[in-house]
């Protein structure tokens, strides 16, 4: 583990930026970003106007390490270049920003209420290559529909199996078990998640560092306690389909919990308008979500 990137994520205030969209949510992404999807003829002509949307942000002005410790990379992000570095070099070198890489490749089909992780083939191979390409640690995430015991169970109980090979490999995994904003059993999915997460660590060796990125929890500061084990490095909150202000306005009630926002970071941002435009634009997101951030 890198020392100087962990006392970053460890010591430092901000919040980390999820750019980490997938090949089902890229289509996405860029419409809201202005270029519909007529626009592109194949998947590798999206992933291109994809990246060209990250480098815009990596190298605006306003993304720096002042307000922001990381970012979340998709794999062909770590595998392309930003002003002729490959992007985690550049976060690093240039930003000090650290880079964490996404691990799953996607979702499997609903089951007890909810979505576990799809076999992640290679990935030993992938851990080997993020080492290698200056990476701090990864992501992975898994959906919770329902309160359904049995398949929350499975849930942590995968997250936390792939964790430990991830650890193996001296990266800080972020267990990402997300509970679907739009559950009407979203309160009581949360406090049966945290009883199988604390089930887990206190299994877990505390030596090795681990992340969690949760969705706002219903009930403030219900993961707080979760920092009592010395292994937990650092809580964050993902924005879960709540608008930019909604998503600030909930996590600025749970403390020592950072944000790690995706379209919620991207909201307003146009492929279209003039450097200047799109720099301020981009400041104000960063502001509001640090500002919920470190309250």
């Amino acid at each position: 583990m890198n020392n100087e990137m962990y006392e970053v994520i460890k010591s430092r205030k901000g919040f980390i930026a999820a750019l980490d969209q997938s090949g089902g949510s890229s289509a996405k992404t860029l419409a809201l970003y202005g270029i519909p999807q007529e626009s592109y003829n194949s998947e590798e002509e999206m992933f291109d106007l994809i990246h060209k949307m990250r480098e815009r942000v990596f190298t605006s002005k306003v993304f720096t390490s002042d307000k922001i410790l990381g970012s979340i990379l998709f794999e062909k992000t770590m595998m392309s270049k930003v002003d002729n570095m490959f992007t985690a070099d550049y976060l690093w070198k240039k930003k000090k920003i650290v880079s964490f890489l996404k691990v799953d490749k996607g979702l499997a089909e609903l089951k007890n209420g909810v979505k576990l992780m799809k076999d992640i083939p290679n990935l030993e191979d992938t851990l080997k290559t993020a080492k290698e390409k200056n990476v701090f640690g990864t992501k992975m995430r898994s959906v919770i529909y329902e309160a359904n015991e049995e398949g929350i169970k499975e849930v942590v109980k995968q997250q936390f199996e792939i964790a430990k090979i991830i650890s193996s490999f001296g990266l800080v995994p972020i267990i990402e078990p997300e509970v679907d904003i739009n559950s009407p059993s979203k309160e009581e999915c949360e406090k049966m998640l945290k009883e199988e997460v604390i089930k887990q660590l206190k299994k877990w060796n505390s030596d090795a560092k681990v992340m969690f990125k949760f969705t706002i929890p219903t009930v403030p500061n219900l993961y707080l306690d979760l920092y009592d084990y010395d292994c937990v490095l650092k809580i964050v909150a993902l924005s879960g389909g709540y608008s930019n202000e909604k998503a600030c306005e909930l996590l600025a009630k749970n403390k020592n919990m950072i944000a790690s926002f995706s379209r919620a970071l991207l909201e307003g941002l146009n492929v279209n308008q003039s450097q200047e435009e799109f720099d301020k634009k981009l400041s104000s997101s960063i502001n509001m979500i640090y500002e919920a951030s470190v309250k």
